[in-house]
């Protein structure tokens, strides 16, 4: 018998005997305990913050010594004397365990806790399903004349309904006859017939009349949330939406994270696979729960996703999507059940259709918002832009339509930013700074309140204040551009130069403070440099990729931007052009289209002749691949500059003026750090 230490996590339960020494970050991956990890275990995010509980757990049968776990180490201190540590907590991926421990991990360190922000868009969608309700009334069988059940009730259906062709899976062959006779020989069946398929598939039958609503779930696959809505798939209603964060961030922050943990751990590409299969069971275990129906009525699905994705989904190795010429197994669309994709909580014969993608690095996800947004029916040239960790972009017209990927990464997600977290109550999501006094107010998730407004401390007491989220941080270097504090290149000026003590020096650069929270037991958030430099890294691919489909297009403008999925609807056009996100457009041009993927997928989902469509539309449209794009380089450069360094901008001209200032230039006496800093 083992004598390692036990390891208890809570609220999940989950526990486990690991050696003296482990991490406990290590130990909660192992058993898929539900602590968040940015940096992957460096030290650097504090995202894998936990609490341990010393002393006597009968309930667990435990006593856990006040010497459970290692002592504090440099980079606990150095965390908690910068930023500060909340008392009683430790660094996941600092502390290790020496005996039996019993650790809680906060709702602020567990990925599912936070909010995904992918509602359903209301859209008219023309209803044909694939899936359908028939009542039939069959034939009692006879020893004079006999046949199977299932022969009899095939011979209804082309009687009554003039249907052919019905085959029926394993799964519903065994409920057939006691169902059958239940219903006293009337019965109605679930038929899905796909766009390519001649013959019917039998998916469920219930006895008698059964006018109970019957679902399907469109589902947003993404690198880092993975959203659903649940339809009624006679009406096309969304009875449902939840979220979830896509589990797989604890094998790489980005898709090549992930590609690389495939190639370099056999069975990596398994693991990621399962934890994802097992993520989309819960999240329909829990949208079913919201909207108080049985799972087993969810008759089919249908997936968007980007190639990474994809391939984990579906089971394939994504190896050959990290390296040129980036090959997919398949680009087509596919069918399949969720059986064969391992998904339990839904019907057992219910149908899948993954959307097709358009190219190695432009996915089911970007097919989805061609077939939601439909640039190829605009009159005017229309840029749309997905943004998220992978960005996928559409340029296009009734002539022309083309599409890229650019790689973001993950800081628009509110990762690798000193202060960032994900969307959760209590991160900063809105901020203004004052251009004359340097001052800050803001708004948290959780709260219509701005931090100024009369009753914001009574109001966000529940929730905190805990850092600032991808919308927050985007609005907060554009508005340090507006007020000066930030100069064209992006750097951070000091105090003296910018008139706010709220400068303050770090090492050879400064940092801007919002929010000193340390007094209170809060966290002390902050804009630095490398914060900065994060962003600038982010939106230049995002600005890159638009200006090479420009390019293809032979185009310096464009007519009318979309701002696709969650910031599409949480970041202001303003804030986009001053930092330089998107071209230059009049701001009323610049529209949101909410989560355009998932309401592409809820069309696929509603209308069968739309599968159709976008299986043709994929095929005309033009892929542009960034990576091997000479001008790529030359754009993501240029795009450094906030809002840019060589393109105008006329239109942001017009409503904004950008101070004038050149904090590189004044610290060139500083022994070139701000120099070498910038190039970095």
């Amino acid at each position: 018998m083992t004598t390692d230490p036990l390891v208890i996590f809570t609220p999940s339960g989950k526990r486990g005997r690991f050696p003296v020494g482990t991490p406990v970050l290590t130990a909660a991956r192992q058993l898929g305990v539900d602590l968040d990890s940015v940096c992957g275990g460096r030290g650097i995010c504090s995202k894998c913050q936990i609490t341990p509980s010393y002393g006597e757990f009968p309930k667990h049968g435990v006593h856990v010594a006040d010497d459970a776990l290692s002592e504090w180490n440099a980079v606990e201190e150095r965390y908690d004397r910068v930023r500060g540590l909340t008392k009683g907590r430790r660094l996941g991926c600092q502390a290790t365990v020496q005996s039996d421990i019993v650790i809680d991990v906060p709702a602020e360190s567990q990925v599912h806790r936070q909010v995904v922000r992918k509602a359903a868009t209301q859209r008219d969608i023309v209803m044909d399903p694939a899936t359908k309700l028939y009542y039939v009334e069959v034939q009692e069988p006879d020893m004079h004349e006999p046949s199977g059940d299932l022969e009899r009730l095939c011979a209804a259906l082309k009687d009554q309904w003039q249907i052919e062709g019905v085959v029926a899976p394993l799964s519903v062959m065994r409920k057939l006859q006691p169902v059958l006779r239940k219903g006293g020989w009337k019965a109605t069946v679930a038929l899905h017939k796909d766009h390519h398929s001649k013959d019917h598939t039998l998916v469920d039958i219930y006895p008698g009349f059964d006018e109970t609503p019957v679902y399907g779930l469109a589902i947003d696959l993404g690198s880092t949330t993975v959203a659903a809505h649940l339809c009624d798939l006679r009406t096309g209603l969304v009875a449902a939406s939840a979220g979830i964060m896509n589990p797989q961030i604890r094998f790489g922050e980005d898709l090549m994270s992930r590609v690389s943990y495939a190639m370099m751990n056999k069975g990596g590409d398994q693991e990621m696979t399962r934890a994802v299969r097992e993520a989309i069971d819960q999240l329909t275990k829990d949208i079913a729960l919201e909207a108080d129906i049985d799972p087993a009525r969810i008759l089919e699905a249908v997936f968007v996703c980007n190639p990474v994705m994809h391939h984990l989904l579906i089971g394939l190795d994504p190896v050959e999507l990290g390296q040129a010429p980036f090959a997919l197994a398949t680009s087509d669309a596919m069918s399949l059940t969720s059986t064969e994709l391992g998904l339990g909580a839904m019907n057992a014969a219910a149908q899948i259709y993954i959307l097709p993608c358009i190219a190695g690095h432009v996915g089911a996800d970007c097919a989805a918002v061609a077939l939601s947004e439909e640039p190829g029916k605009s009159d005017d040239l229309v840029l749309i832009v997905d943004v998220g960790t992978n960005a996928e972009l559409l340029l296009g017209n009734k002539t022309r339509v083309l599409a890229c990927s650019s790689p973001t990464g993950p800081a628009f997600e509110g990762a690798q930013i000193s202060s960032g977290q994900r969307a959760a109550p209590g991160a900063i999501e809105r901020i203004e700074i004052d251009p004359v006094t340097k001052e800050p107010r803001f708004r948290v998730i959780g709260s219509d309140l701005w931090s100024d407004d009369e009753g914001f401390a009574e109001a966000t007491k529940g929730t905190g204040i805990s850092g600032i989220c991808g919308s927050g941080i985007i609005e907060a270097v554009a508005e340090m551009r507006m007020a000066g504090i930030l100069d064209p290149s992006g750097l951070i000026g000091s105090a003296e130069m910018t008139g706010t003590p709220r400068c303050e020096p770090t090492g050879r650069t400064h940092e801007y403070v919002i929010y000193y929270g340390t007094e209170n037991g809060g966290p002390r958030i902050t804009v630095t440099q490398g914060d900065i430099r994060a962003i600038q890294l982010a939106k230049s691919a995002l600005y890159a990729g638009a200006r090479l489909l420009m390019d293809e297009m032979n185009v310096d403008t464009v007519d009318r931007v979309v701002l696709a999925g969650a910031f599409g609807a949480h970041i202001s056009a303003k804030h986009a052009m001053v930092l330089g996100m998107i071209p230059d457009v009049p701001l009323e041009k610049v529209q949101s289209a909410g989560n355009a993927a998932g309401t592409g997928a809820r069309i696929a989902l509603s209308n069968i002749a739309a599968r159709s469509d976008i299986e043709k539309i994929v095929h005309q449209i033009t892929k542009v691949e960034t990576a091997i794009e000479p001008k790529f380089q030359e754009h993501f450069v240029n795009a450094n500059a906030i809002p840019h360094a060589t393109d105008t901008f006329p239109n942001l001209s017009g409503i904004v003026t950008l101070p004038v200032v050149d904090y590189n230039q004044k610290n060139q006496g500083d022994g070139g750090g701000g120099r070498r800093r910038r190039r970095g």
